[in-house]
């Protein structure tokens, strides 16, 4: 008879849950206090845990907080892909994606916050950045609709755009323009004529729900109780 061991398994899934009681407690924090609130010892009273165990996670708040963004930045980019796949220019995609995620900014201001800290130009390749608008730039590169250059630095244009952007709509307020400003600037720096960097710019769409059980919908809603109870 097979003895099997499920041990290592059930430790796995140990590990996992702890990881994600301690993304949770960080997202519930930071989306109702801000991400400067996030600290060990309010991450360790809102997670119910220890010190030692928050180490065995993380080095620090900031390391959390970034993979904490990246997760929302994936869960944004996902949301925005199915429009995204209704256009066929490379270009095109690329502004859409970028103007959905900006109008989300500026709909629900706290998630540039979490993005500010993601550090989305640095992702790992498992990113939707990398699976969903990596292709895009490529081909764009390769089709000739981009100006030559690497193929990260166009990258590093896209998420710059996006994080910069994020961030100031979340600590400002800004023209009703800036989602499309941003976004032509961005094409212009890709290499697209201005005409078409502006009409690119001004694709009408509908702005995507949020699914109910994302981590973005967890930030909104943890940040609309707050300011109700105010």
């Amino acid at each position: 008879m097979v003895i099997v061991d499920h041990r290592p398994r059930v430790a796995a899934q140990r590990r996992e849950r702890m990881r994600a009681r301690l993304l949770e407690s960080a997202l519930r924090i930071a989306a109702t206090r801000g991400p400067a609130a996030v600290s060990i010892d309010a991450l360790v009273t809102a997670a119910e845990v220890s010190r030692g165990t928050f180490y065995k996670y993380f080095d620090a708040p900031g390391d959390l907080l970034a993979d904490l963004g990246a997760q929302i930045s994936g869960e944004l980019i996902r949301l925005a892909d199915p429009i995204v796949k209704t256009r066929s220019d490379p270009a095109e995609r690329i502004a859409l994606g970028l103007m959905i995620i900006l109008r989300l900014g500026r709909a629900h201001p706290v998630l540039g916050g979490f993005i500010g800290r993601a550090g989305w130009p640095i992702v790992p390749r498992e990113h939707s950045f990398v699976e969903l608008v990596a292709p895009d730039v490529t081909r764009g590169l390769r089709q000739g609709r981009f100006l030559r250059m690497h193929t990260e630095a166009a990258l590093n244009l896209v998420a710059g755009a996006a994080v910069g952007a994020m961030h100031a709509l979340s600590e400002q307020r800004l023209p009703r323009d800036f989602e499309a400003q941003v976004t032509a600037a961005l094409l212009r720096g890709l290499g697209l004529e201005a005409d078409d960097a502006t009409r690119m710019a001004s694709i009408d769409f509908v702005l995507p729900e949020l699914e109910p059980e994302s981590l973005l919908r967890t930030v909104i809603t943890s940040r609309d109780d707050r300011q109700q109870k105010a």
